[in-house]
């Protein structure tokens, strides 16, 4: 006898008064909607049943047009029509179960259903409805929507403590499904938690789930708790926060961030005090860690982008649980063994992980501050204080958010919006089962309140914390239409109403396209080329696998692209091919990157390095079947060649160099790759020690693998390198490849070259800030302004890069410099670029490397209509108007 699986949800009610069955059994002829209040709906069972059952009916020409339209991932299911009369208020607060009968009678289909476009429909004023605690002359005002939920009850500590006494306050609710109590004075600074009496699909009952509130702004160690914490209170408005103001960003494609974790700031930085390292409150440090940044800073670095601060579970925040490794074991270990990779894998209650694991999106993460201040407010003033370090530097600060999926999903006990509204939140794939694409529970941000939750909390950040953008993970999970919302939202905010600037919140994200939202399977998604005109950027690949080579998921990691060897420092691999391969290869990928440069723009023209044709940013293939060029406006794409994810740009340099590569000349390999992103028009990502020849080991997924893979060491004598085999879980299959580099001392950088490299990094930064023109901002200034000579002519020289901004070109946005002429050469040997005549001549080096900290690069000249540029150099010459 047929039995439902409870765990799925296949069938799903659109609208009152219609159903959908995707992948409908063929045998079913005749379909009945069943709903029992307090479940157990008995599928063998025949009338008179003490539920309710209602026939429907199919519709006879399929799913309309318009539903189609709306849920394009089911638009060839089976529809079904559900009559008038039936209380839908009521259905949805119990069990509901579709049972598909043969001729025969017999049962061939119980389907569970997914009621959240139901519940849209039901309650439509909840989505914009005041949530969450809102305080008013002291006194808390609670308000939750759980409009399936029977009761819900506010659980309020009597104390400070987790068994001090509990006082429950019913909850009343209105015709929104929103539930609301108002407190009293003395609730300020307690804990507390929701009793919600649900029926769970799951469990095929009604059950209370004592659940933290999903708008909690403040939280108990290890989220054990709400805390009624009001965000106005003095008490945790932080002196420098209030004095420190938000640096001003002129235009978006200003924007240079570097990435970086608020653990790995300080962890290893002996110039904190012990107590401070590892959180919030090292920002305010003067220390080594703080110094780098302000140099940064001083030299046109912008912001600084936090991997993710809002609550996650993955790690344990109770500093007396936490497990450290034993330094000295792991120091004494080979620079290419196993035993450290074992030692991390092993690590219960490590204090590390990159935090993308949310758990609550309106609270800060609470083993990022320092002991005795974990609960409650005082988490919140030791971020703000952070925040106010940061803008005291002259930093913007962008947060790392992650709405599109939560550590846990139904009845587990870290998961909060299931125990709530069962069976709502979350993204469903076509048999039933909640997608789990984004590494966790997929969070249908498609739904109403689902993606309100994404605004208010963006708002939340921007108005109560200050912060100055957001960077979305894996934005292309959520749609076009969401992220216009929050940017609306953001826009509304004012700084005499709201103490921010809300339409210089920047946003961008992660616009990958993949999982169950593939190719707007379920909506526009908010993916890279969909975002015309929302000044939204997505992360490109192009530029990025064009320098390094290796793509993230490619097999083999000594794959070569433009920096990585590809230009005349072949490593033997077979998997680059032949010579004849490689070449063409080599020019197909200095078209990727002239791309990436003007914009990551689809109308960009210039003449093609591989073909020697006129083509556009459009028709230059960056994979087959996707084009270089995507974004309409320049603001649209960001340029990076690093970031948390992958092995960093060092480590993917050792992987695809050739082993006898000289360590200056590998750093040089990195500024090359550093320079193509950040001279770009596009705003630009850098990883947090990039500068500083940062190593993982040759991690490509650190995102759990400790402190000791982690290390990020301002000093310059430790850039990570030879630190042990990178953990198996990710990198088994390349240790093969990685071991010999690991025992190679010759490539671990002394810190020397390290410094020299930071050196000669805060130069690209002081020569993107030096001028207008590598920051021109429309894709008209762009198309105006911006031209690559040498492409596609006699004059095109393999492995070298020539970009010509002419101010004498559209509007003039540059009162100093007539021009300025970029040559980067990635080549191993002296490049001599025959520069075609409409450049021009009377170059000289830009002041900032005329004066600057490479040494080298003041070889570089331009004569007799020739750019001699050393190697793997690139080169920044400027014309002076008269």
């Amino acid at each position: 006898m047929l039995a439902p699986d409870l765990d799925r949800l296949p069938a799903v009610w659109v609208s009152p008064g219609l159903l959908l069955v995707p992948r409908a059994p063929s045998g079913a002829t005749a379909w009945m909607l069943h709903a029992a209040a307090e479940g157990g709906i008995d599928v063998r069972r025949r009338e008179p049943v003490p539920w309710t059952q209602v026939p429907l009916a199919p519709l006879p020409d399929g799913v309309p047009m318009a539903v189609r339209e709306a849920y394009p991932h089911v638009s060839d299911a089976l529809a079904l029509t559900v009559p008038d009369g039936l209380d839908l208020q009521a259905a949805v607060r119990g069990q509901i179960l579709l049972i598909g009968r043969a001729d025969s009678g017999a049962a061939v289909a119980a389907l569970g259903v997914q009621t959240a476009p139901l519940l849209d429909a039901l309650y439509p004023g909840a989505a914009s409805a005041p949530l969450g605690v809102r305080w008013r002359r002291g006194t808390p005002t609670l308000r939750l929507w759980a409009p399936t939920a029977r009761a819900v009850e506010a659980l309020v500590w009597g104390g400070d403590t987790e068994d001090a006494p509990v006082e429950r306050h019913p909850l009343t609710v209105d015709p929104d499904g929103i539930w609301q109590v108002t407190g009293t004075p003395a609730w300020a600074d307690r804990r507390y938690l929701y009793s919600v009496t649900v029926y769970v699909p799951a469990f095929d009952r009604v059950v209370e789930n004592r659940v933290t509130d999903p708008y909690a702004v403040a939280l108990t160690t290890d989220s054990r708790h709400g805390v009624l914490t009001d965000l106005t209170d003095p008490r945790w408005a932080e002196p420098r926060w209030l004095a420190a103001h938000s640096p001003p960003l002129r235009h978006r494609v200003d924007q240079v961030a570097y990435e970086l974790h608020v653990r790995d700031h300080s962890r290893d930085d002996a110039s904190v005090p012990a107590d401070l390292r590892g959180t919030y409150a090292a920002f305010g440090v003067e220390s080594d860690g703080r110094a780098h940044l302000r140099r940064l800073a001083e030299a046109g670095l912008t912001s600084v982008q936090l991997l993710p601060v809002l609550d996650f579970a993955s790690v344990v925040e109770d500093r007396t649980a936490q497990r450290h490794p034993d330094i000295a074991e792991l120091s004494a270990a080979s620079p290419a063994g196993a035993l450290q990779q074992e030692r991390a894998a092993h690590q219960a209650g490590t204090p590390f992980n990159w935090g993308y694991d949310p758990w609550h999106w309106f609270a800060p993460e609470g083993s990022y501050a320092t002991a005795g201040n974990q609960d409650g407010g005082a988490r919140v003033a030791e971020l703000r204080g952070a925040v106010g370090a940061l803008h005291e530097l002259g930093l913007r600060v962008v947060l790392d958010v992650v709405f599109n999926h939560t550590f846990a999903a139904g009845q587990e006990p870290s998961s909060v919006l299931d125990k709530i509204v069962p069976g709502y939140y979350y993204r469903r794939e076509l048999d039933g089962t909640i997608a789990t694409s984004p590494a966790g529970p997929a969070v249908a941000t498609e739904t109403a309140m689902a993606s309100r939750i994404v605004v208010d909390a963006c708002v939340h950040w921007a108005r109560h914390y200050r912060v100055d953008g957001f960077r979305f993970d894996l934005m292309g999970h959520h749609s076009v239409e969401v992220m216009r919302d929050v940017r609306a939202a953001l826009d509304a905010l004012t700084l005499d109403g709201d103490g921010v600037d809300g339409p210089a919140v920047t946003l961008h994200g992660e616009g990958w396209d993949f999982g169950e939202v593939v190719g707007n399977a379920r909506f526009v998604q908010a993916t890279q080329g969909q975002l015309d005109g929302t000044g939204i950027a997505t992360f490109s690949d192009r530029l990025r696998d064009a320098v390094r080579g290796a793509a993230p998921f490619d097999a083999d990691p000594g794959r070569q692209g433009f920096v990585s060897g590809l230009a005349g420092a072949p490593n033997g691999a077979a998997h680059n091919g032949t010579s004849a391969a490689q070449h063409d290869r080599l020019l197909a990928l200095t078209d990727v990157i002239q791309v990436g440069l003007a914009g990551t723009l689809r109308t960009v023209a210039f003449r093609s390095a591989r073909t020697r044709r006129p083509v556009t940013g459009a028709q230059v293939e960056f994979w087959p079947g996707v084009s270089a060029g995507y974004a309409a406006e320049p603001d649209e794409a960001l340029n990076y060649v690093d970031a948390h994810d992958n092995e960093t740009l060092y480590d993917a340099l050792a992987a695809a160099l050739p082993v006898a590569t000289d360590p200056g000349q590998r750093a040089r390999a990195t500024l090359v790759a550093l320079a193509l992103a950040t001279l770009g028009q596009n705003p630009v990502l850098w990883h947090a020690g990039v500068d500083l020849l940062r190593s993982k080991s040759l991690d490509r997924n650190s995102y759990d693998s400790g402190d000791w893979f982690n290390r990020l060491d301002y000093t310059g004598r430790d850039n990570g390198f030879g630190r042990g085999l990178p953990p198996a879980r990710d990198n088994e299959t390349h240790w093969r490849w990685v071991a010999p580099l690991l025992a190679d001392p010759a490539l671990r950088p002394d810190a020397g070259l390290v410094g020299a490299t930071h050196a000669r990094a805060l130069d690209l930064l002081r020569l993107r800030s030096s001028s207008r023109l590598f920051r021109l901002g429309s894709a008209a200034q762009i198309e105006a302004k911006l031209t690559f000579p040498a492409s596609g002519t006699w004059a095109q020289r393999p492995g070298v890069v020539v970009m010509f901004l002419d101010d004498e070109r559209g509007t003039r946005v540059d009162s100093r410099l007539a021009g300025v002429l970029v040559v980067a050469n990635a080549l191993p040997w002296p490049a001599e670029q025959p520069l075609p005549a409409e450049v021009g001549t009377s170059w000289t080096l830009h002041p900032v490397q005329a004066h600057g900290a490479d040494d080298v690069v003041r070889r570089a000249r331009v004569e007799d209509g020739i750019a001699r540029v050393p190697s793997r150099t690139v080169a920044v010459f400027v014309r002076l108007r008269p």
